[in-house]
Order: C-alpha cells, then sequence, then structure tokens
C-alpha cells in the first residue's frame, strides 16, 4: 500500500508541509506496510505527525494510547484543525460523560473517525475492550511509551497491561513512541511490548537551538529568577519546582512583581489547572510555575525558556523538560539552578521505598548531578547519556562550552582509575573505587580487604573533585562504562585495556564548584529572524486578536516561523500564502485572508517590492544579520559571543553595530561595557565625546592617549551616539 502514495503530496494536502523532518517519512512507510515500529524522536521532532499522517491514509480508526487528558485534548484540537469534519478525531478518558461517550462511538461505527487517543485505564475496562473488538483497527500507537520501564523517568504500572489487552481486542501494527529513552528503557520498552523485532528508528537527540546553563543556587535564587524573566520581557516560559508549596510561592513572588504568571500543580482542582494551561496557550499569561505534572500535555512550539528551580530527579526527566523549549526550531534558553543539598533531600524522600527502586533512583540522581557539576559541553554529556555520541568539541551554546576551563593533563591519573577498577574485579561503583584511590578505610573497603591492595592510597595526592571529573571523563571518552542494569558498576572497556598498556594525552576540565557563587553566564540561544520586523510585529498582533476571536492559541492559525516567512517574502494571495512553510490548502482558506490583506496594505503604504519567486529566503543576508545582532543584543548576549556566533572578527561586528546606531536605531550596550571597562575609563571617553566636534576614532586616539583601546573608544562611541543621537 505504502508504495503507491505519494507520501510527500499527502503531507502538503493535509498539514501543509512541503518536507518531511529527518525519519518521518520513512517510519509512515514502515507503518503503512503493516510493520511493527519503534520510534525515539526528540521532543519537537515532530512525533505525532508518524501516527497522526497514516491514521488518515488508512482503513480504519487508529487507537493512540496517551497518559495525559490535557495531552488527548490538545491533538484532538488541532487534527480537527486540519480537517473540515470535527468526527475525525476524539479521545476516551474520565473526564467525558455518558452522553458525550456515546456520541464518540457512534463517529466511529460511522467510519468518521480515524483518530482515537484512549488513556491506558480506559483501555483496560471491560466495556471499552468489548466495543473496540467490533472497530476495524488500523493500528495501535503507544505514545510516551516510556512510561512502561520502571528506569523511564516517569513510570505508570498501567502501562505494563497494553500488550495483553491489545492482544485481547485484535491484531493490527503496533508503533512505540518517546522522546527519552536509554538503551536500557528502549529495551526494556520493546520487550514489554512484544515488539522486540520492530524496525527501531532512532532521531539525533541534539536540539542545537537549545542553550544549557546550570547556575548556582543560592539564597538570591528569586531574584535571579525575576531578573531573567524580566529580560527575556512577554515570553513564554515555564518554571519547574519540585513541590507544590514552593509552585504556589515562587507564583505570588512573581506575581507581586508585576510578572504575568500562574501555578499549574496536581494538588489545585481540575477546573483553575485547566484554565491557567490554556491561558498559558492563548498568551493570556507569559510564565507557568509547575511542577513536572505539566509539560507532557502541552504542544507549545514557542516556549522561549525553561527553568529548572531544583534539580530534577533524573536526566531523562530534565531532558524532557527542557524539550519543551523552542519546539519550532526558535531560541529556547534551559537554565537550572543547582546545589548539592538539593539532591541530598530526593535522596531522603526515597526512604522507605523497596530497595531496588531506592537503587535505581539514587543511580538515576548521580547521573544528573554528574551532568551539572561537570564543565564537559553539557550536550556531549547528555547524548552520551542517551547512548549518541556528539563528536563536535565546542557546540557554541552551553555555558560550559561558552566559557570553556582550562584543560589540564590527566593521563597519569586515568591510568590510575583503570588499575583501581582491574584490581577490585570491577565490581564497585563510582565513590567506591574513589574512597580505595583515596586510602579511606570505611567499613565497606575493610569487609572486602581492600585496604592490603596496592593501589590503596594511590591518588591521595587530589582532590576528590578530580576523580570525580577523570571518571566522568573517562566514561565519555569509552575509556570506562558503567553496568547500568547492576547498579552502575564500573568496568573498564577493551579502549580502557588498550591506553593501560600504551597511554597517550587524556585531558579532563575540572569539575564546576557549586558551592561557590560563580559570575552569571550570559544567556543566548539560536533564533531565526523575519527581515521585516515592523511586518511581522503587525502579524502577530492580528494573529492574537483572531486568536481572541476565535479562542484557539495563536500557533493554531499560524506558527512563528511561518509569519517570519510571510514577513520575508510578502504573500498577498491565498495561492501565494500556499507557498509559505507550514500553510496547507486549508490553513489558508480558514485564516489566509486576513493576513493577505495586511501584507498587501503594508507592500503598498511602504512603497515594498515583492521578491518575484516566492521562495523562503530570498533575502540579502545583509539585514538578517542586522536584525539577528539587534535580537541578540536585546537578550543581552556579550558582542564577543554575538561575532563568534555569526562566524565574524570582533572588528567586523563593531562595524555592523555602527551602521545599525548610525542609521537611527537605538542599542544598549551597557550590559556588555559593564563587564569589560573600568567605569572611569568610560565616563573619560564618553565625556571626550561629548565635547569634541568629530566622533573621528584617530582624533579621539590622539586625544586621549595610549592607555585607551581603539575597541573600547568605539564601543562608548556607540553608547554615545545611541543615547544622545537616536
Amino acid at each position: 500500500m505504502a508504495n503507491k502514495i505519494n507520501l510527500t503530496e499527502q503531507l502538503k494536502k493535509f498539514f501543509g508541509f512541503d518536507k518531511f523532518k529527518g525519519n518521518q517519512e520513512a517510519i509512515i512507510h514502515n507503518l503503512l506496510d503493516g510493520n511493527d515500529t519503534f520510534v525515539l524522536m526528540p521532543t519537537g521532532g515532530g512525533k505525532s505527525l508518524c501516527y497522526q499522517l497514516p491514521s488518515l491514509l488508512m482503513e480504519g480508526t487508529a487507537i493512540v494510547i496517551s497518559p495525559l487528558i490535557a495531552l488527548m485534548k490538545n491533538q484532538v484540537d488541532a487534527m480537527r484543525n486540519f480537517s473540515e469534519d470535527d468526527g475525525v478525531a476524539h479521545f476516551i478518558n474520565s473526564s467525558l460523560n455518558k452522553s458525550a461517550i456515546d456520541h464518540v462511538k457512534s463517529d466511529i461505527l460511522a467510519g468518521k473517525t480515524k483518530l482515537l487517543y484512549v488513556a491506558p485505564e480506559s483501555l483496560t475496562k471491560d466495556e471499552y475492550v468489548e466495543f473496540l473488538r467490533s472497530v476495524n483497527i488500523s493500528f495501535y500507537a503507544v505514545d510516551e511509551a516510556h512510561c512502561i520501564s520502571e528506569w523511564g523517568h516517569d513510570f505508570r504500572p498501567e502501562y505494563r497491561r497494553i500488550r495483553p489487552i491489545i492482544n485481547e481486542i485484535g491484531k493490527a501494527p503496533l508503533i512505540a513512541l518517546t522522546a527519552t529513552a536509554t538503551p536500557k528503557v528502549q529495551h526494556d520498552i520493546q520487550k514489554n511490548l512484544g515488539m522486540v523485532d520492530a524496525q527501531v528508528f532512532k532521531s539525533s537527540f541534539n536540539r542545537p537551538n537549545l542553550y544549557y546553563e546550570v547556575r548556582s543556587k543560592t539564597a538570591n535564587v528569586d531574584k535571579d529568577i525575576i531578573k531573567f524573566i524580566k529580560a527575556n520581557n512577554e515570553k513564554s516560559g515555564i518554571i519547574y519546582c519540585l513541590s507544590r508549596k514552593k509552585v504556589e510561592e515562587l507564583a505570588e513572588i512573581l506575581q507581586a512583581n508585576g510578572i504575568n504568571a500562574r501555578a499549574y500543580h496536581a494538588g489545585m482542582d481540575s477546573a483553575t489547572r485547566t484554565h491557567n494551561q490554556d491561558d498559558f496557550l492563548m498568551e493570556k499569561i507569559d510564565v507557568i510555575v509547575a511542577t513536572i505534572a505539566f509539560g507532557m500535555g502541552i504542544d507549545k512550539p514557542d516556549v522561549r525558556y525553561v527553568i529548572h528551580y531544583d534539580i530534577p530527579k533524573s536526566l531523562e526527566g530534565y531532558y524532557q523538560e527542557t524539550g519543551r523549549a523552542g519546539r519550532d526550531g526558535g531560541e529556547g534558553q534551559c537554565i537550572t539552578f543547582y546545589t548539592n543539598k538539593d539532591l541530598q533531600k530526593l535522596e531522603k524522600f526515597m526512604q522507605g521505598k523497596p530497595v531496588a527502586e531506592q537503587e535505581i533512583g539514587k543511580q538515576l540522581l548521580l547521573e544528573t548531578a554528574a551532568y551539572a557539576e561537570s564543565s564537559v559541553c553539557r550536550r556531549k554529556t547528555l547524548l552520551h547519556y542517551f547512548g549518541e555520541e556528539y563528536m563536535e568539541d565546542n557546540c557554541g551554546n552551553c555555558d560550559n562550552c561558552l566559557n570553556p576551563k582550562k584543560q589540564v593533563e590527566a593521563k597519569e591519573l586515568l591510568c590510575t582509575v583503570i588499575e583501581a577498577v582491574i584490581a577490585v574485579k570491577e565490581n564497585f561503583k563510582t565513590d567506591y573505587i574513589i574512597d580505595i584511590l583515596q586510602g579511606k578505610e570505611t567499613s565497606e573497603v575493610q569487609a572486602h580487604l581492600h585496604e592490603d591492595l596496592d593501589v590503596f592510597g594511590s591518588g591521595m595526592g587530589e582532590e576528590d573533585k578530580t576523580w570525580n571529573a577523570v571518571i566522568r571523563q573517562a566514561l565519555i571518552a569509552g575509556y570506562l562504562s558503567k553496568d547500568v542494569e547492576n547498579y552502575g558498576l564500573l568496568k573498564v572497556t577493551p579502549e580502557g585495556h588498550k591506553f593501560l598498556k600504551n597511554p597517550k594525552s587524556f585531558k579532563i576540565t575540572e569539575d564546576n564548584d557549586f558551592d561557590e557563587v560563580e559570575e552569571e553566564t550570559p544567556a543566548r540561544g539560536g533564533s531565526s529572524c523575519a527581515v521585516d520586523p515592523a511586518l511581522y510585529g503587525m502579524l502577530k498582533d492580528l494573529r492574537k486578536k483572531l486568536s481572541k476571536k476565535l479562542e484557539v492559541p495563536p500557533y493554531v492559525i499560524f506558527q512563528d516561523p511561518s509569519l517570519e516567512a510571510m514577513a520575508t517574502i510578502y504573500p498577498v494571495t491565498l495561492d501565494e500564502l500556499q507557498n509559505i512553510p507550514g500553510v496547507g490548502a486549508g490553513k489558508a482558506k480558514r485564516y489566509g485572508e486576513e493576513f493577505c490583506k495586511l501584507i498587501k496594505r503594508h507592500c503598498i503604504e511602504n512603497e515594498i517590492e515583492r521578491p518575484e519567486d516566492l521562495r523562503v529566503r530570498t533575502v540579502a543576508n545583509k539585514s538578517k544579520m542586522k536584525v539577528a545582532i539587534i535580537q541578540s543584543i536585546d537578550r543581552k548576549v556579550a558582542l564577543d559571543d554575538i561575532a563568534l556566533s555569526k562566524g565574524i572578527e570582533f572588528e567586523e561586528l563593531l562595524d555592523e553595530v555602527e551602521a545599525i546606531v548610525f542609521s537611527g536605531t537605538k542599542l544598549n550596550i551597557d550590559y556588555f561595557l559593564d563587564e569589560i571597562m573600568d567605569d572611569d575609563h568610560l565616563d573619560e571617553i564618553y565625556d571626550y565625546f561629548k565635547e569634541s566636534t568629530t566622533d573621528e576614532i584617530q582624533a579621539a586616539l590622539d586625544e586621549l592617549g595610549e592607555d585607551y583601546s581603539e575597541d573600547e573608544i568605539r564601543l562608548v562611541r556607540i553608547k554615545f551616539i545611541s543615547e544622545m543621537a537616536n
């Protein structure tokens, strides 16, 4: 069947996209051919489309098993938005009354419904099992499949009953999808769903547009968060806290400081919770403060930052939650506040749980601590955790890469570690190995008589912090491995044995010290930009007005990248509008007219010549570069970092910034000057320009003398022109 269908045409027809992302097309072909399919794709990669499109193309109704009621409602609304018939998608869960359920059943039996979302709890009820046996089922989709595994970050026992129930209802192909799974979790899912032979499609976990940063959690954490939000005014953000009490407190503090924020947690009544979530989606509020119960249920593409007030319990949880940011490919800042005290609190919470569960929980916490404390590239560490190798030395979009620490040679130290791991027969965890190296006669060491080993005390010259860094970075480099199934015992890999025989250079960076207050890192993220900012702003306003009138979230009408493309190539007819990415015929008809009118009026009033061929990216890079620089300065990105990210020299960046300021645009670079310049120096140069009859740099250099550099004078001149002339 799959071979007869032109999937790209169907994609354009139903969803308005010109091409598939990543593995989507291959996944859909595999499912259409009737094969079991396992999909591992990060948040924002387009998982939903992998079952939405095939459901529209296949005979019968697809059953989607999904853990959250809010997520179902969201997805059903989105599907109805793409279709002219509301019966195309339904959900069944505890929120529906009997007459609503009868309506759903009659639509399914009439053949109108292509997608039925079901909570795992509902699926286990006899009445639904009985009903579904009479339905022609095209395939089953298990969304958020990591809920099956005790090693996943959101284990749900009822997920383990899915396979037996599917067997009872009737055979059909099965597709399982998750955004976070270590190799261990992946194996667990496949085994439990009886799909060990399924074809596996694994996308890269790398989200290049996300900026990762871990900050020290001090007494001023609330103040730091308020400062950050105000610097990112009117952008959508989520703040995660571990306790409901902290969620309530922080939401109140933010509101008291003039920030449009609300709380969300499982202890609130469901009407308030839903109301707060809807207001966030509709952009009536900017910030949601939430426990981790929030997030899986939303599909908002333009969340611009995710802040973790408390460190999450696992790296899967962290990846899933940070993955809510920048799903449209635009800017996404992921800021985490960390202190070791939080980990101790989390360990206390685990007491009283079964021993096996405590051990799993402890290991997951250790991985999170390793991530937070490490000064290695955040991306490298995260991707390594998910079984993926990241080859770049510097990702250019995390705090550790933007402020790299000096590397030190650790060849001898690694040999010492490998010898210790071998001496204890690869039967112990990191902490124990460090105790051996440090010569600590703990009761455990004495019980194994390991104080008699030659390696005992062989590392007493170094701190624990250094040994931790050596072991963590040796794991990433592939010299050591962790036996996950066995409580994280350290093993020496074949590469490690080779290294010991023939040592070569092995450089490490020392771990971050979170007991000392660190300087703030300038935050940054990758964001795309429209070429005509004035039009872009007007299009956003129109979208907001329509969103209020139609009571749908703004992104349902058009996503940001679509508006950016409109402000680049000026479509003025519905046909032209369909050339915009993300705009299909249905969307163009439903929403397009007012947008085309607005663009046409803007072009006439401003005498804009529209590009002849309607392809996106027909604009000179020059103006795009300027808009990107302005946006970065608004976000207070350090100027040298902007130059680095644009691949230009610092002097070239100053040329660009001067051109922007000289053409009448006001820019505030005080944040950068405060960082790099002495106040007296700055005042003297500023006063010079106040009194001088010329703004020539050479004249200023001659007058001020050799204590002042050309760069300093140019920077202060930018500040002066911006403040005085613009």
